[in-house]
């Protein structure tokens, strides 16, 4: 089922499948539980994020390929960093270039696989570590370069988080419509212009490696939502190099999860 979380006309918080772009089957229940068909459709005001992420967890330099254009060596463990919760954005929602950002060269755009965790979830081997998964989204890990690399005081968290940084969805994908998240094609669209072509079995750490490596004596909370990497063909390796401006129209698209598309404001 691919699950949407969206603001109604009557300024209703709803959940909803079968999402046409204009209206969604209205959906009882909790998206953590069970859930059943109202036989109704409701407009669709606003597409929120699917989930409100407890925490995001993001991992760096997870694409062989990414690794190579960047320059750096292959991570022995995966990299880990963090993005603000309240970053977190849904389809359609706008990516505001904040007046921190002075330098017009500076935010870029990275497709990511996003999975969403469905219960409290510890010490997990990755053998089971699939069984964690509430669901599969498309994600972009909007980026301040400036302040990633040196503004920030040398941390990625600050230029990774401002408002608006995290858009996901367009919708909540479950499981059972992904057999291996490590065979999918992955891309990102600039103004229709492909930027980021891939495929998810360039990963260096696979998505079950990544969440039991995070749940290592650490409580991954129901909702946490993983950014599991980005691939080749970001803004900031390219020659000249590429970055967002007000007025354009950002895209990811995973195979079997949708098109997340986010204007540039």
């Amino acid at each position: 089922m691919k699950i949407v979380r969206f603001l109604s006309s009557k300024d209703k918080v709803c959940l909803g499948h079968q999402y046409d772009g204009d209206t969604a089957a209205v959906l009882d229940g909790d998206v953590f539980g069970p859930m059943t068909d109202t036989g109704m459709r409701a407009a669709v005001k606003k597409v929120l994020p699917p989930v409100d992420p407890p925490a995001v967890l993001c991992i760096g330099l997870n694409y062989k390929l990414h690794a190579k254009e960047t320059g750096l060596p292959l991570p022995q463990y995966p990299v880990l960093f963090m993005k603000n919760p309240a970053a977190a954005s849904g389809h359609k929602n706008p990516i505001v270039i904040p007046a921190v950002c002075a330098d017009p060269d500076e935010v870029d755009y990275e497709a990511e696989l996003a999975v969403v965790i469905k219960e409290d979830t510890k010490d997990i081997p990755v053998e089971n570590a699939l069984d964690a998964v509430l669901g599969y989204c498309c994600a972009n890990d909007v980026s301040a370069r400036r302040w990633q690399k040196h503004a920030g005081g040398g941390q990625w968290i600050r230029g990774k988080s401002y408002d608006g940084f995290c858009p996901f969805g367009p919708a909540l994908v479950t499981p059972d419509e992904i057999k291996n998240p490590q065979d999918l094609s992955i891309q990102c669209r600039v103004n229709g212009q492909t930027m980021q072509k891939s495929r998810t079995s360039d990963m260096i750490f696979s998505v079950a490696r990544i969440i039991s490596y995070l749940s290592e004596a650490t409580t991954l909370k129901a909702g946490t939502l993983i950014l599991t990497g980005t691939p080749e063909g970001v803004g900031f390796t390219r020659k000249p190099p590429v970055y967002l401006r007000p007025g354009d129209l950002v895209a990811v698209e995973i195979e079997g999860l949708g098109i997340l598309e986010n204007p540039v404001a």
